[in-house]
């Protein structure tokens, strides 16, 4: 809940930011709290997809919609005798619940059952849906903003919401890196507004990629990201672990090393990764990229540019 103070404090916020993405020319859209199941699965990874709030199909109670049909297609001889009189025992489907009977395929088909849509788990994924629809009246590069609540199936604890509003502004339809820098100077902007002073981190999937690459398991790529993307949540020994368990090498880990022991300014780091970077193309890209952000972002109003080499977003739909 939030009170009428609270609501002013927002509402004050959200304005603000709503009127910096309006001036950088970014054009509002709302997709609906509900996405077809299929649309959202697959894209967050499977801890993305263990938080995705799951609705109950329509009209349709628990044991109708999944308990039932599961039991039946488990057992259908019994069921069948007792549903014609045949059986003096109690209904099969009730033994069932009672023994707690370990339905062979459960939790599986309950899923398939019991819903086909679901709640937006960010608004990133709904974003691409909506392109994909609208392309033909859409105009591109196309530049928006969405500021709309999403929900998490998670333990609500501190930092962590079952229900929360993102604000997302997003550039689809072209690869200039001004984008990127537009970006910085946005962010920048909205934080100048609010009277805070932040730091704003950046690094290029193309590093990350390299690193994979010299590590000797390019294939590895994204168990490797996902795993650095908790860096800052469970540390390094246990992203290291989280690696092993998803089957990246333990010489491809000892490879990985040199990125925990980078630190510095973008020059200092920028050496360090050239000479360890060299062998892959796609990592030297990376570091031109990041060269032209850093000069073309020139002085910023409050907020402070840093490169963090370990910044990663553990999401399948990144590229």
């Amino acid at each position: 809940d939030f009170s009428p103070v609270e609501m002013r404090r927002r509402q004050y916020i959200l304005d603000t930011i709503r009127g910096v993405f309006e001036r950088y020319g970014y054009l509002p859209i709302e997709t609906p709290a509900m996405e077809k199941l299929e649309t959202l699965t697959g894209k967050y990874g499977e801890e993305g997809d263990r938080l995705i709030f799951k609705v109950l199909k329509r009209g349709m109670s628990f044991q109708e919609a999944v308990f039932y049909p599961v039991v039946f297609n488990w057992n259908k001889e019994a069921c069948t005798k007792w549903a014609g009189g045949l059986d003096d025992e109690p209904n099969p489907i009730e033994r069932s619940v009672n023994q707690h009977i370990d339905v062979p395929g459960w939790m599986k088909t309950a899923e398939a059952s019991l819903a086909d849509q679901a709640l937006r788990y960010d608004l990133t994924v709904p974003f691409a849906r909506f392109v994909v629809q609208h392309q033909h009246a859409l105009t591109f590069p196309f530049k928006r903003y969405q500021m709309q609540p999403v929900w998490r199936a998670d333990r609500p604890q501190k930092g962590r919401y079952r229900e929360f509003l993102q604000c997302d502004a997003d550039v689809i339809g072209s690869t200039s890196l001004l984008n990127e820098v537009e970006l910085v100077q946005l962010f920048d902007d909205v934080f100048t507004a609010l009277g805070l002073s932040v730091v704003v981190k950046l690094n290029d999937r193309k590093l990350l990629t390299g690193i994979a690459e010299v590590s000797g398991q390019p294939e590895k790529v994204v168990d490797i990201v996902t795993a650095l993307d908790k860096l800052d949540k469970v540390g390094r020994e246990a992203v290291e672990q989280e690696m092993r368990d998803k089957g990246v090498s333990a010489a491809a880990v000892t490879g990985i090393a040199p990125l925990f022991e980078l630190q510095g300014t973008w020059d200092a780091q920028r050496t360090r990764l050239a000479e360890w970077l060299g062998g892959s193309g796609v990592a030297q890209q990376g570091l031109a990229d990041m060269d032209f952000i850093f000069q073309q972002a020139g002085q910023l109003k409050s907020a402070q540019l840093e490169f963090d080499p370990t910044l990663a977003r553990g999401l399948d739909y990144y590229t």
